[in-house]
């Protein structure tokens, strides 16, 4: 099993409510090969949302609590983040995910790069540093 974001498969849990559906990625998930999962719905946030980035680091600095995660309207959504990429590191154990495919560019589901102040920047996003922690291989579309 592999664990996908969500709106790779076409689920409208985007911060905007849009969808960017990776064709592999749904396909992944009609055939019962992935379990579609949104860490930021999961953790508690809306959807519509205010956009949020990680500012001072990447996900691995926000889970050690050297980073926060900040949306548009200045509000702190760091513990949703945390324990929405809690709830996917247990899906994925549940499921005996080995694999992740993430959207790339997410302050959740990045690996690689994220958007820091407004411009991509290295590093991951919150979930993506869990699995990767966890052992999971980690990819980005």
């Amino acid at each position: 099993m592999i664990i996908v974001s969500a709106c790779l498969a076409g689920i409208r849990c985007r911060y905007d409510e849009k969808d960017v559906v990776a064709k592999e990625v749904r396909s992944l998930v009609r055939e019962g090969k992935a379990l579609p999962v949104c860490p930021e719905q999961l953790g508690g946030l809306p959807t519509p949302r205010s956009p949020a980035e990680i500012v001072d680091g990447d996900g691995e600095d926000v889970l050690r609590e050297r980073a926060r995660v900040i949306d548009k309207e200045k509000r702190d959504v760091t513990e949703q983040f945390i324990k929405g990429a809690r709830q996917v590191a247990d899906l994925a154990k549940l499921v005996g995910a080995r694999q992740a495919i993430f959207k790339s560019g997410s302050p959740s589901c990045g690996c690689g790069r994220i958007k820091g102040k407004g411009v991509p920047v290295k590093g991951n996003g919150v979930a993506a540093a869990l699995l990767l922690r966890e052992g999971i291989e980690v990819s980005e579309k």
